[in-house]
């Protein structure tokens, strides 16, 4: 799944069942009051949709690149969508910040269709991977806006709430949507998984964008002078994409002469990283710096593991794709429950060892994925492992986004979310790069040569196309990273947290968080 998928997004934005969030009440109103009732629907069944594609499309995927001889660029399929989203969420930040969220939101949403239907129609593995990049455009354009309407919507107490209403939108969807899509794949092919899904797009479109008109459209000071678009941060942007870019494809590539698209992409990258997070992030500095670091671990390594899950368990243990997909399902409720857990005002005071206790469950289960390389493990261990690495993942993905809205002045909310999401993205980005450079180079390639069809016999699956070093050695990197996601978990409070925060009342609080080193 994706950082907008993200569960983040994606994917990202994560919360707790509208019925539940209504009763998280702190300060007075909820989620569902008359207030902000038809926003609540609107933004949710937003998320909903993203949540039927993601869940939907990870399960028709390794199908899809079997038919289309496309099984060595397997993990340019994820990492196209997150590339191009790296732009969006740059763009939709200055553009939520100077004209509001709702003119991003539409065009992310409008694109976002556009690339499941070019993905959809493709005849070609590189058309199946630009409408991924489409598509992902689309995605970071929506994430990004999506913050940003929260941030201005919703009164602090209610932001932990509404971040969970996001989670629990992912519950029906994780249980119907690998069912749905395996049947489907199986029995009508996996090319309506993806042109099947765009015609959901109006529904949550009129439910929210008249909400939002209302509640969060304009700039964020209405009286203040709009500011001009800041090009070098574009400029920054298109740096991040392309050098994203070219690390994936030397990644990929394995060869001697993909030494120079790598140095061109680092060359484009660094610069570009440097220049749109906080200043600290790569040292864990206190505070926001921490909270944006954290994002990336987290996601990164998590959406890089569960990747290659499904591909796992379809070519080495032989399972049909319904069942691969089945094996997620679950996460969807247990990811909910730890997002349900974060908002309860009770276990605010206690919010920072909720993220170590996640990225220690997360680092946990990307570990114990693997273990079904073995023969003798039943494959129902990845479906156990995965339920505590989502319900980890629940904690650490609503806490830092509900960190980072009150660490956000309402006029720099755009900028400071979309250098959250740019962790997120870019973070997806390198380690699906790493761990598909490293797929490639153990023959993981030719792992689709072992099934000729979809539904092919348990037997013939598992059997010629075996290399599990090539998934172990996707699994157990990833697990480390996530460890180290759980030292930089300890560095989010303090004292220079509650000092950015102060230093945030009035019109420069966002930069000065952003600047503390």
């Amino acid at each position: 799944m994706s950082a907008l998928e993200p569960r983040d997004a994606d994917a990202d934005v994560v919360a707790q069942k509208p019925a539940a969030a209504a009763s998280v009440v702190s300060g007075g109103g909820s989620v569902l009051d008359r207030t902000h009732r038809a926003l609540s629907i609107g933004i949710v069944s937003v998320v909903l949709l993203i949540a039927f594609e993601a869940t939907a499309v990870g399960t028709a995927m390794p199908v899809a690149a079997r038919e289309l001889d496309g099984v060595p660029l397997y993990a340019f399929a994820f990492s196209a969508y997150f590339t191009t989203s790296l732009f969006g969420m740059v763009l939709s930040g200055q553009w939520s910040d100077r004209s509001g969220p709702l003119a991003p939101l539409t065009v992310g949403m409008s694109c976002f269709a556009a690339g499941l239907l070019l993905s959809g129609t493709a005849g070609a593995m590189w058309l199946f991977i630009l409408g991924r990049g489409v598509q992902g455009l689309g995605g970071g354009l929506v994430i990004v806006a999506l913050y940003v309407v929260i941030g201005r919507a919703y009164e602090e107490h209610l932001r932990p709430a509404i971040m969970a209403a996001f989670a629990a939108s992912w519950i029906v969807p994780s249980v119907v949507g690998p069912l749905a899509s395996g049947t489907i794949t199986e029995h009508l092919g996996w090319r309506w998984v993806f042109v099947g899904i765009p015609a959901l797009v109006v529904f949550p479109l009129a439910l929210a964008l008249p909400a939002i008109r209302r509640t969060a459209s304009g700039p964020a000071d209405p009286e203040a002078p709009v500011a001009p678009w800041d090009r070098r941060r574009i400029r920054l942007a298109l740096g991040i994409s392309s050098g994203a870019a070219l690390l994936q494809y030397a990644g990929q590539e394995l060869r001697w002469m993909s030494l120079l698209p790598a140095a061109v992409g680092a060359a484009l990258l660094v610069p570009a990283v440097r220049g749109l997070l906080p200043r600290g992030t790569y040292r864990a500095a206190r505070g926001l710096p921490s909270v944006v670091l954290l994002r990336g671990i987290a996601a990164g390594s998590f959406i890089a593991a569960e990747s290659f899950v499904p591909l796992m368990l379809v070519t080495q243990r032989g399972l049909s794709p319904t069942l691969a997909g089945l094996s997620l399902a679950v996460g969807g409720l247990t990811w909910a429950l730890g997002s349900w857990v974060q908002s309860q005002p009770r276990t605010e005071p206690y919010r920072e060892r909720l993220v170590v206790v996640g990225m220690v469950l997360v680092a946990a289960s990307i570990a114990a994925a693997p273990s079904v390389l073995i023969e003798g493990v039943p494959a129902w261990v990845v479906a156990v492992a995965w339920a505590f690495g989502c319900f980890g993942m629940g904690l650490v993905i609503a806490s830092t986004s509900v960190l980072l809205l009150k660490l956000s002045a309402p006029e720099e909310a755009g900028a400071n979310s979309a250098a959250l999401q740019i962790s997120d993205g870019l973070s997806n980005v390198l380690l699906l790069a790493a761990g598909g450079a490293a797929f490639a180079a153990l023959g993981g390639g030719t792992v689709g040569h072992a099934v000729a069809e979809a539904g092919a016999s348990a037997g013939a699956s598992a059997g010629a196309g075996s290399h599990p070093a090539a998934f172990a050695a996707v699994f157990l990197p990833m697990a480390g990273v996530a460890a180290i996601g759980g030292w930089v978990a300890t560095r989010l409070g303090g004292s220079a947290m509650a000092t950015a925060a102060g230093a945030g009342a009035g019109a420069g609080r966002g930069t000065e968080a952003r600047k503390q080193a």
